[in-house]
């Protein structure tokens, strides 16, 4: 592996270099094991550990199929399907493996006693299996999670419509957070040549997501002036929202659970911040019972940020917590596009404030390759920056995978693999020397650049 690190790091390795590496027989990876899926029976979500469940194992490189390529991973990311696994929820992964593995020969490589999860990584690749022509060894990548085969015509008007797509590294084996990385050419995009490996790792599943959900003519269809509620702005997948709305020429309205939250929020360049915690907005008047009165507050601080007008659209991901709150406070024919649950999936709000209203909900689920493509081009070109707060090793996945699900963090969290230590990777120096006053105030100050 070290030959692997040796030739990213000198910058100079051309593609035959790459070629002619010896790829090694095993890998360390961060692993679930299907043997302990019961690990955590009968403790509620907020008890669940997954410093116990997640293991930092050496397992054997893939077989690499037609058109898939094997990439070195030099920095992975962590997202909270990556914490949903290790948690064991909503149900073991190890479902997913095996439904895959039923499609096809080539498929059952993913039926294994353990999982690599991962959905990010940012490396080069090693090698290129059959039928793989717009990649090569030796380019610089990251990579995308959405896995698909298009053999139905469903997914080819948009390819999140496939009946066989999936979430890399976590529907799917050999995922991100390892050394090596198995994916489809299809998920590989060119890594921004000003960011570091670390900083490059982690926008790619949350800001695809935001892209999509917000921006995309298949999510909300965003336009400039739209006022936006955006719940988690300090979050991974809040943050790149913000972004998007901003660059847009969007207002993001930012509900945030801090007031290092609401700064770093401010810092990105928004005015309108709202610190639920702060105010102390209580939805629910008991586990069964939500609270209008409460929705009517909140409505009322939203109008007073944005000069009296109700949102646009509303950027949903909490659920059940929160969607009651977000039907209520969108304007008549406004938008609620929503991707996630992470506070609960059975959400429940008052359908007279929708219909007579007209107003629409939006689902949402990551991004097809072109919007991928379009959001890391955004990246690449230094309007929408990484919003990572912290980075750890490979071993101390299971710390940041904690970290993550107490939330515990701003922006996103960054994991070093074959990267020796964090800085490194950055080719474009002129144009990071344009964007670093962006990049830094977008990360926590202990971890700004210089």
């Amino acid at each position: 592996m070290q030959d692997i690190v040796n030739a990213v790091m000198s910058g100079e390795a051309v593609r035959e270099d790459f070629a002619a590496l010896t790829v090694p027989e095993a890998y360390r990876a961060i692993t679930l094991h299907k043997s302990e899926t019961g690990l955590f029976s009968g403790l509620a979500a907020r008890d669940k550990d997954p410093r116990k469940s997640v293991h930092l194992d050496e397992v054997p490189v893939p077989e690499l199929g037609p058109g898939e390529a094997l990439v070195a991973v030099m920095a992975s990311s962590v997202n909270y399907n990556t914490v949903w696994s290790a948690l064991f929820e909503p149900l073991a992964t190890f479902g997913f493996l095996e439904r895959y593995a039923a499609r096809s020969p080539l498929a059952r490589r993913h039926d294994l006693p353990y999982h690599v999860i991962g959905s990010d990584l940012a490396g080069v690749v090693l090698r290129t299996g059959p039928g793989v022509h717009a990649w090569q060894p030796g380019d610089e990548v990251v990579a995308h999670c959405l896995s698909v085969e298009l053999e139905a015509p469903d997914g080819h008007n948009d390819a999140m419509l496939d009946p066989e797509q999936r979430i890399w590294g976590y529907e799917t084996n050999f995922g991100g957070l390892a050394e090596l990385a198995l994916v489809k050419s299809t998920q590989l995009m060119p890594k921004p040549r000003h960011l570091s490996w670390e900083e490059a790792a982690s926008p790619g599943l949350v800001a695809s997501t935001a892209y999509r959900q917000l921006v995309s003519r298949n999510g909300a269809g965003m336009k400039q002036g739209d006022s936006v509620l955006i719940w988690g702005a300090g979050g991974g997948l809040g943050s790149y929202a913000t972004q998007f709305a901003l660059a847009g020429g969007a207002n993001p309205i930012c509900v945030v659970s801090s007031a290092q939250k609401a700064d770093i929020c401010r810092a990105m360049g928004t005015e309108a911040v709202i610190d639920r915690a702060a105010e102390g907005y209580a939805f629910w008047a008991d586990e069964h019972t939500q609270n209008p009165k409460e929705w009517k507050r909140f409505g009322k601080r939203i109008r007073e940020l944005t000069g009296g007008e109700d949102v646009d659209i509303v950027f949903e991901h909490p659920g059940r917590e929160t969607f009651g709150a977000s039907v209520y406070v969108a304007r008549k024919g406004g938008t609620i596009v929503t991707c996630a649950s992470t506070s609960g999936y059975m959400h429940e709000y008052d359908n007279r404030y929708l219909w007579m209203s007209l107003k629409r909900i939006v689902g949402s689920h990551f991004a097809n390759y072109r919007e991928a493509w379009e959001s890391n081009r955004l990246i690449s070109k230094g309007r929408i920056h990484p919003t990572l707060s912290k980075v750890y090793t490979l071993a101390d996945t299971g710390q940041a995978l904690h970290e993550v699900h107490h939330n515990r963090h701003h922006g996103k969290v960054g994991i070093l693999a074959l990267a020796p230590k964090e800085g490194l990777g950055v080719r474009d120096h002129e144009l990071r020397a344009r964007h670093i006053d962006a990049i830094n105030r977008f990360r926590a100050p202990e971890f700004t650049d210089s």
